[in-house]
Parts: structure tokens; C-alpha cells; sequence
């Protein structure tokens, strides 16, 4: 007896019709809570830190819950296959030996994901914060799952995974105490006036110069900056606490090849 078409190909056609519904209710999802979080977003606008915090987490959120979708989705549909039943029952006699050889093999593979869910979760920084990671800096430009993706400012995207970037350890400028002054290190030759040194930097505006090591090549001072309460940025206060100092040495001829 010749075999209908439902019969030969139902498999097929249910397996479709599974990844098509799987896929409509992933974007649904995605959009309700994007709508969700626009409204969220919309009585909070006054509140930087907030909204920064809410779109980091919404990022990886939106994600996890759309790959958690299409795998239940794609598991539902390689299971109307009758034979990939039968291969699977046979698979499971040897299970725990499967088991432990896939997790070994997908660690790397899990690790990021996992990484990046406890990024979104513990949030030690946000899209939008400026960071450091490793000797390189820039703004966090997006967070996903399985890579934190940095832009460093100068026309390239730093990309690092999240695993790295848990077990890394990272300078983040846009957070902490916005009032607390920059602090900074200026070097001087080993026979350099400490004291005049001191007055000169302080004439240039640092709140407080000491001697924070001596070493043979020279010595290291540590300059602070004033506090500021006002203060709403912090991004390059460094920088220009070090140039000032810098400066003000050079003119005053107390800077010598010991200087880096």
C-alpha cells in the first residue's frame, strides 16, 4: 500500500511548523520586553545610573531568553523524527560516559554564557562605562552572552570574552566616589629637590605630594588633586593632574633622565 504524503513527510512538516512557532514566540518575546523596558526607561530618564544599569542587564537578558527558546524549540523539533528516538534511546545506555565527554568538550563553550549571565547579574560595569582590562582602556560599547565588547577610542573594538573578563581585573572610571580626588604618580631624578618639587606641584594645583617610593632609578612622588563634590565626571582627571605636574616640574628644571 502506497504511503500518503503525511506519511512520508510529516517528520519533516512537523519539525518545520515546530521552528516556525519557536522562532515567531522567541521574537515576540523579544519585542514585549523591549516594550516593557522602554516604558521602565521612560519614568526613570532623570536617573542616568539606573537606566545604564537596567539596559546592561536587559542586554543579556534579551539574549539568554531568546537562546533558551530556539534550543527548547529545536529540541521539540528533532524530536517528531521517529528515528532520531530510536538513536537517542540507544544513546542513553551510555549516557554518563556521553555526559562527561560533551561537558569537557563544551566547558569553553558554556563558560562565556555562564560569564556573561553573573556580568548582567553582579554588574561591575555597565554599557556605557568607561573601563580598563589588561592595560587597554575604552567605553563598554555592549555585553553579550558570550563577549564584553570595548571601544577603545581610537577607530578599534576590543573584543574579550566573558570568561576573561571575570577572572581579570578591572579598573572601571565611571563608578565609586565621583568626589574623591585623582591621585597619580610623577617620577624625579634621585638627586632632585623633594622639597622644591613639592611646592611647585602644589603651585600647580594639587591638594597633597608625598613621597611614595625611592628607588635607584628616582623617586616616585604621589600627587593628589583637590576633591571636588560637584563633580559629575571623572574620565581624564588623571591624565590632566599628571600633565600639570609634569609641566610644572619641566619649567622649574627639576626633571632629569630619570623621568618617565
Amino acid at each position: 500500500m502506497e504511503e500518503g504524503f503525511w506519511d512520508q513527510y510529516g517528520d519533516v512538516v512537523g519539525a518545520v511548523i515546530t521552528l516556525a512557532i519557536t522562532f515567531l514566540i522567541a521574537y515576540l518575546v523579544d519585542r514585549f520586553v523591549l516594550a516593557r523596558a522602554a516604558r521602565a526607561a521612560a519614568t526613570r530618564v532623570a536617573d542616568v545610573g539606573a537606566a545604564r544599569a537596567a539596559q546592561t542587564r536587559l542586554q543579556v537578558v534579551r539574549r539568554l531568553v531568546f537562546v533558551v527558546i530556539v534550543v527548547l524549540g529545536v529540541a521539540l523539533a528533532l524530536s517528531e523524527f521517529t528515528e532520531l528516538n530510536r538513536i537517542a534511546t540507544g544513546l542513553l545506555a551510555s549516557s554518563a560516559v556521553l555526559g562527561i565527554v560533551i561537558g569537557l568538550a563544551a566547558r569553553q563553550v558554556l563558560a562565556n554564557p555562564l560569564a556573561g549571565i553573573l556580568l548582567a547579574v553582579t554588574q561591575p560595569f555597565r554599557i556605557g562605562d568607561a573601563i580598563e582590562i589588561e592595560g587597554a582602556s575604552g567605553r563598554v560599547e555592549d555585553i553579550t552572552l558570550s563577549y564584553t565588547y570595548i571601544d577603545t577610542g581610537d577607530g578599534r573594538l576590543m573584543v574579550i570574552p566573558n570568561e576573561e573578563v571575570i577572572s581579570s581585573v578591572v579598573f572601571n572610571r565611571s563608578t565609586g566616589n565621583r568626589a574623591a580626588p585623582a591621585t597619580v604618580s610623577v617620577w624625579l631624578p634621585q638627586d632632585a629637590d623633594v622639597g622644591a618639587a613639592r611646592r611647585v606641584i602644589e603651585a600647580a594645583g594639587a591638594e597633597r605630594v608625598e613621597v611614595a617610593e625611592l628607588t635607584a632609578d628616582g623617586v616616585r612622588l604621589l600627587v593628589q588633586g583637590p576633591s571636588d563634590p560637584a563633580r559629575t565626571v571623572v574620565e581624564g582627571e588623571e591624565a590632566a593632574l599628571r600633565e600639570r605636574a609634569q609641566n610644572a616640574l619641566r619649567e622649574a628644571g627639576l626633571l632629569g633622565p630619570a623621568e618617565n
